[in-house]
């Protein structure tokens, strides 16, 4: 059986791989051997934090929330409880984005959810 050289699959390989690389330092961007490693950590850590992104807006938003909230004399539980009682079906995601953008339309919202409560 012939010898298997560095031929057109290998190279094409090797390339995508030091054009994932380039912009790291040293020979990260340049060695084949230390490239793929480094490459594949940073699939893992882009997999990892898609996911992590995820949490951490849902965490803003809740902290956005929550500190309007307070201003309007409920907490957060409260208020979340009184949504659903009230149906009203804003996602996290829109009343972080009133509280931030809009707060007087959210006060509107909160005192609605508070009548509601009480």
């Amino acid at each position: 059986m012939p010898r298997a050289k560095g031929g057109f699959k290998t190279r094409r390989r090797r390339k995508k791989v030091l054009e994932r690389a380039k912009g790291y330092y040293g020979a990260k961007s340049r060695l084949f051997r230390v490239a793929t490693e480094t490459v594949d950590k940073a699939l893992q850590y882009a997999y990892r934090d898609r996911k992590a992104k995820k949490r951490e807006f849902r965490a803003l938003w809740i902290t956005r929330i929550s500190a309007a909230v307070r201003a309007t004399g409920m907490n957060y539980s409260q208020f979340m409880c009184g949504l659903k009682k009230a149906n009203i079906s804003l996602d996290r995601k829109a009343l972080a984005e009133l509280a931030y953008s809009d707060p007087k339309a959210f006060s509107e919202i909160a005192e609605t959810v508070k009548s509601q409560a009480a």
